[in-house]
């Protein structure tokens, strides 16, 4: 598995593809899931039968517009992670980068690598989070349309609640203001950007001291504010696995896609698989250390 793009390599694919920029796919699976299980990575949890992070390289690894993918992971789950690529043969997928402890350290490994592969300023860039494990083809399509015309957009749901933006009156919480209910939306991913406006939004970011976006539209929309972020349609289904009463929900969702009877409510079969490749991958480590 190569560790990262090279300049070179980027040319000579510029050259081979009619498509006037590279559409890269940067998916992020770093995080240690504190809310679902700290002993199972949720990213290699099965879902439907296949790990969380499968299904999202895949909604990217087999849309015909997406030229490369990074996939950025922790330590933890580093070994696994290559191993599911070289076993279901994602070919679009370029490296794997260590990501950090916050989802902003994860999209800044990412970024700096593509700025040493020298990646053109007009490339798309998809930022999207592995634990959205069923996000559909037409928002991808929708991320990568919007950049024509957009620097910068991002996939969003129409909310069917009514919002209520809050301050704080001593130790309550009070109604600040309630936006029209046409005019909110569900952040979801992919956010999309041109590389150029993301990198130059982290740049000006980063002389912050306060800075500590929970997403990377957050960035742009606070460091470059005069740069318009494109909704494009979401879905019900792209939502965020985040603990383990997500789980039957992910297990419906999936079998409708696959045609596979859903997980049992209660049935420990995913967990135990996720447990079974971790102890798989120790097992090889160790037995690599012996060899030494």
């Amino acid at each position: 598995m190569p560790l990262g793009f090279t300049v070179e390599s980027m040319t000579e694919r510029e050259q081979r593809q009619a498509q006037s920029a590279p559409v890269v796919a940067v998916v992020l699976a770093a995080g240690f899931g504190t809310r679902f299980d700290e002993s199972n990575p949720k990213q290699l949890v099965s879902v439907g039968g296949k790990p969380i992070v499968c299904w999202s390289i895949e909604a990217f690894e087999n849309n015909p517009r997406v030229s490369d993918i990074i996939v950025v992971v922790n330590a933890r789950v580093n070994d696994m992670v290559n191993a599911l690529i070289d076993e279901n043969g994602y070919g679009k997928v370029r490296a794997i980068v260590p990501g950090g402890e916050e989802r902003v350290d994860s999209t800044l490994a990412a970024l700096d690598l593509l700025k040493q592969a020298g990646i053109p300023a007009d490339a798309k860039i998809l930022i999207h989070d592995s634990v959205r494990p069923f996000v559909a083809q037409p928002s991808i399509d929708g991320c990568i349309d919007a950049l024509d015309r957009f620097e910068a957009a991002t996939v969003a749901f129409a909310s069917t609640d009514t919002v209520l933006l809050t301050e704080d009156l001593g130790d309550r919480k009070v109604v600040r203001a309630v936006p029209d209910r046409p005019d909110t939306f569900r952040a979801q991913t992919p956010q999309a950007f041109r590389f150029d406006t993301i990198n130059k939004a982290y740049e000006l970011a980063a002389a912050d001291p306060g800075f500590h976006p929970t997403d990377d539209t957050r960035v742009v929309v606070d460091y470059l504010p005069d740069t318009p972020v494109a909704i494009v349609e979401g879905s019900e289904t792209n939502f965020k696995i985040t603990t383990q009463a997500d789980m039957p929900i992910a297990e419906g969702i999936a079998a409708k896609l696959t045609g596979r009877p859903a997980a049992i409510a209660g049935d420990d079969t995913a967990k135990q698989e996720a447990k079974a490749r971790m102890r798989a991958v120790f097992a090889e480590a160790a037995a690599e250390m012996h060899r030494r």
